[in-house]
């Protein structure tokens, strides 16, 4: 065989792998985490989303299946990704540093109830961190997505969604399977099967 195809077959296959294991082992914890969404929303809340990079577009991505659609047409959800507007990020970064970009959103734009979804693959973002140890005392629910270990950020994360392999590009492609899972479990609980949620809503 040819060695690109090689390479092709050998990264689909270990990226199968990698998304399967992930979801045997910590489906639950997903599924409560978009749980812990509909909730959110469900209260009048919010999703806010951060990340750097590959993981920015991700915070990007997901906050527009939210506001516009995934799969099923319902109406917008409400979520925010804190990686879009380039005046407030450049206005933050040359005045505090690029470590504040984030955590100055989430103290103005965040309300104890709402979520924070950090994305780091290696867990160590100087303004990632930032943005959770804000979330956390300004009362958000803290989810984070990151690789094996969960670096920095796994104290902070009340669901440490952390996916265990070395390769950067895998994890991250199964930090988009993850996102798209909790779109789409967080559209089945508001519209599907709010009875699942209406205990955490009494």
């Amino acid at each position: 065989m040819d060695k690109a195809l090689q390479m092709i077959s050998q990264h689909a296959e270990d990226g199968a792998k990698l998304r399967r294991d992930f979801f045997a082992v910590h489906g639950g914890k997903v599924a409560e985490a978009a749980r812990r969404m509909a909730v959110a929303v469900a209260r009048g809340g919010k999703i806010l989303l951060a990340g750097n990079g590959g993981s920015a577009a991700d915070a990007q991505h997901w906050a527009a299946e939210f506001v516009n659609r995934f799969l099923m047409d319902r109406p917008p959800l409400p979520a925010i990704a804190l990686t879009t507007d380039s005046s407030v990020l450049t206005s933050i970064g040359n005045d505090f540093g690029y470590d504040l970009v984030f955590t100055k959103q989430v103290q103005a734009l965040g309300r104890p109830g709402d979520v924070f979804v950090g994305i780091s693959t290696s867990g160590n973002s100087a303004n990632v961190i930032g943005a959770l140890q804000a979330a956390r005392k300004q009362g958000l629910f803290t989810i984070g997505l990151t690789g094996d270990g969960g670096g920095r950020m796994a104290p902070l994360c009340d669901i440490l969604l952390a996916v265990g392999h070395p390769s950067t590009p895998l994890v991250q492609e199964t930090h988009a399977a993850i996102g798209h899972m909790l779109c789409a479990l967080t559209d089945y609980y508001l519209f599907e099967n709010v009875m699942a949620i209406k205990p955490m809503l009494d």
